[in-house]
């Protein structure tokens, strides 16, 4: 199962109200497993960057002028995610500026249906808990040390890590397809499932005990429970 776990870096929050798309970054993964492939544009969004969107991300307008347009790149993004569904945390965010682009170029948008949204997997595995991508990463035990500044790739390079763990974590990879099991991977799993039983070994006492522990028991007196226990009470 092919699919794009990506994010991006815009200029504001709203595309509706002049916001702009300054970058995009999309990792394949295959299976939940990321396979090496991957997508990064910057873009110039043809407008200035505001000052709180420049502490996020580190963009300046100045830094993206020198990078091509939405309208020059998105042949070789819409060519890169292909068919694939679209991994986002938060997914109608992202979503909504990339299908806001398209259109200005007169491109089909991504149905809802294309979206999976890692920030509504984690609230129903963790309700009530932080769930912010450095939160998963925390609890994942991923390391996000170099994650200073927001950036659409190390985000999304970030969130491949958090979509297999959300999706059961590592162990997945670890099963052997059926189409490539040879004969001796079926044999040695079989032995590995078949249980040894062995005849139970001899427990009852020996004469020898018994003679041994009724001495014991008549050196401990007669205030012991054993002495006492079939005598009536006064």
């Amino acid at each position: 199962m092919r699919e794009i776990v990506f994010d991006t870096e815009t200029t504001g929050f709203d595309p509706f109200l002049g916001d702009r798309l300054v970058e995009i970054g999309c990792v394949e993964v295959e299976n939940y497993l990321p396979t090496g492939r991957i997508y990064h544009q910057h873009v110039n969004p043809e407008r200035d960057m505001p000052e709180g969107a420049f502490r996020i991300h580190g963009h300046s307008a100045e830094f993206l002028k020198g990078f091509p347009t939405f309208s020059e790149i998105y042949p070789a993004f819409v060519d890169f995610v292909g068919d694939a569904k679209l991994v986002a945390h938060n997914a109608s965010f992202d979503m909504k500026f990339i299908n806001w682009e398209l259109s200005q170029v007169g491109h089909k948008e991504y149905p809802g249906s294309r979206a999976v949204d890692t920030l509504e997997i984690a609230r129903r595995k963790f309700p009530g808990s932080p769930n912010t991508l450095d939160a998963l990463c925390k609890r994942f035990a991923i390391d996000n040390s170099s994650r200073v500044k927001h950036g659409a790739l190390l985000d999304a390079e970030l969130l491949a890590e958090v979509y297999l763990e959300l999706r059961g974590g590592r162990q997945r990879g670890l099963a052997l397809d059926e189409q490539e099991k040879t004969a001796e991977d079926v044999k040695a799993i079989v032995q590995m499932s078949q249980r040894v039983f062995r005849e139970s070994r001899p427990h009852h006492p020996s004469e020898e005990e018994l003679r041994r522990h009724e001495a014991f028991v008549t050196a401990l007196g007669e205030k012991t429970l054993w002495a006492t226990k079939d005598k009536p009470s006064k």
